[in-house]
């Protein structure tokens, strides 16, 4: 009986040869380029993601940079204004400590010339002839009919609060009241820095 092939493909091979030739044929598996073109691709969309996060980053950096020397501007406006102003403070403070030092150095020796005044009229037997200030002291001359009514004015003295120290300079007997006994003497008084508060002086009996 005679076969006829009509396809026109010739009959495998049975037996180790057909298998050989089965295996030789090469089988389906990823095309080279097409791996190539798509890693292409991811790495140019990866690279152009990086940029454009870098482009990002450069315009917030910008923007924030802006915004910092506006800030420093304000700032520095401000600063300059406070400046100004706490010199001004400090001229106006200087000037009224000035004035409050003349008005206390003016009223200081008005109420040492009161003080001392007072207490001559209210200490019994004692009279002032003259009062001069030497640097931190003032020396006080007067007339006493006694002994005891100079103790008496030195205690007076230094009750007023004006004077740290009273002290009896020299004592003479005025030779020239004949009638009547009397002293003249001489009171170095130290003052303080700040008076304290004067006691009240007392009355002449």
């Amino acid at each position: 009986m005679i076969r006829i092939n009509l396809l026109g493909v010739a009959k495998p091979k049975r037996g180790k040869r057909a298998a050989a030739a089965a295996a030789s044929i090469p089988g389906e598996g990823p095309n080279p380029v097409m791996v190539l073109v798509v890693a292409t691709v991811l790495a140019v969309v990866g690279i152009g993601g990086w940029y454009w996060w870098l482009d990002s980053e450069a315009v917030k950096i910008a923007a924030d940079l802006q915004k910092a020397n506006i800030e420093n501007q304000r700032l520095a406006q401000v600063k300059v204004r406070f400046e100004e102003q706490q010199k001004q403070a400090d001229m106006y403070k200087r000037r009224i400590d000035v004035i409050t030092q003349l008005r206390q150095n003016q009223k200081g020796p008005i109420e040492l010339l009161n003080m001392v005044g007072n207490t001559v009229n209210n200490t019994e037997a004692v009279w002032l002839n003259s009062m001069v200030e030497r640097g931190n002291n003032i020396e006080i001359e007067g007339m006493a009919l006694s002994n005891t009514a100079v103790a008496n004015l030195i205690t007076n003295l230094q009750k007023g609060g004006f004077f740290k120290t009273v002290e009896i300079k020299e004592t003479i007997q005025d030779e020239k009241l004949k009638e009547m006994q009397a002293f003249i003497f001489t009171l170095t008084c130290e003052r303080v820095s700040e008076p304290a508060p004067a006691a009240a002086a007392p009355g002449k009996s």
